[in-house]
């Protein structure tokens, strides 16, 4: 198990609490405070980011019209995959939305794979560096932070905001915001706007919430197998069933999480998608 200090080791809730803790750039005070800087969340998101990039900036280039090879293969199905999509729920132009949904398909489950990497491993690396006093904590999966998921919807939202104001025009959204769904009498507009607004900050609330409650439930389970693997002292007893629970469920649960990692990209790509395609839409 790992130490803290050098010297003490960690009690199972000291090892749990030091992995879930975020590199920051001071201690959160409060539920709210824009002024701390989750930087390993920055970090491994702009990585993921750039190496999306690379990955479609690639394809595009070798793509040909002969045999493809397995790596075109595969983003070919990504596109049309996405193409399909996106073709069935945005009634109006997709040059620009189609790219966004595979991009953000691409991103999101380039950071959830992350949380593939065995667990202590960045505290070995960084410990092999000598880098424990600079970088205490890390944390590696962008999306098993509240922060960094929000922010994606931040941005998904903002999206929503554009397009309607481009679909529909500055007044038309702002009657659309006043008249439905109830009607358009100027008494119903307060109680119109109200529901809208929950709305908007709804989809974007759950949108974030969604991914990081099962990317932070997955990296919890991993940490409290990986405390099952510490049980195991070597000697002829039951600790023993450690290291066995450690093995199977570690096996079990790493194959399965390959499925939550793809299936929650899918789902966000799907409700940007959706979400943009509603802003197209009018009552």
């Amino acid at each position: 198990m790992a130490a803290s200090e050098g010297t003490h080791a960690l009690d199972p809730s000291e090892y749990i609490a030091h992995h879930l803790q975020n590199l920051s750039t001071h201690p959160q005070t409060s539920i709210f405070d824009i002024h701390v800087w989750n930087l390993d969340t920055l970090f491994w998101s702009i990585v993921c980011g750039l190496l999306t990039i690379i990955i479609l900036g690639l394809a595009a280039r070798r793509a040909t019209s002969g045999v493809p090879g397995r790596f075109q293969c595969a983003i070919e199905m990504l596109v049309e995959m996405v193409e399909d999509q996106s073709k069935s729920m945005i009634h109006g132009s997709r040059r620009f939305i189609a790219p966004l949904a595979l991009t953000v398909f691409v991103w999101v489950a380039l950071m959830n794979s992350l949380d593939f990497i065995p667990v202590d491993l960045p505290g070995r690396v960084i410990g092999w560096l000598g880098l424990e006093h600079a970088l205490p904590h890390h944390r590696i999966v962008p999306t098993a932070d509240l922060n960094g998921t929000i922010g994606i919807a931040l941005g998904v939202l903002l999206l929503m905001l554009y397009y309607n104001i481009k679909i529909k025009g500055a007044g038309g959204f702002v009657h659309e915001l006043l008249s439905a769904p109830f009607g358009s009498h100027p008494v119903l507009w307060l109680p119109n706007l109200a529901l809208n607004i929950i709305e908007f900050a709804a989809k974007t609330v759950s949108l974030g919430m969604r991914l990081f409650g099962n990317m932070y439930a997955g990296e919890l389970l991993f940490l409290l197998i990986a405390l099952l693997g510490s049980m195991w002292t070597f000697g002829a007893n039951l600790s023993v069933l450690g290291f066995i629970g450690h093995v199977i469920a570690g096996t079990v649960w790493a194959v399965f999480h390959i499925l939550i990692v793809f299936l929650q990209a899918f789902i966000f790509m799907m409700l940007t998608l959706v979400y943009l395609g509603q802003a197209h839409d009018t009552h």
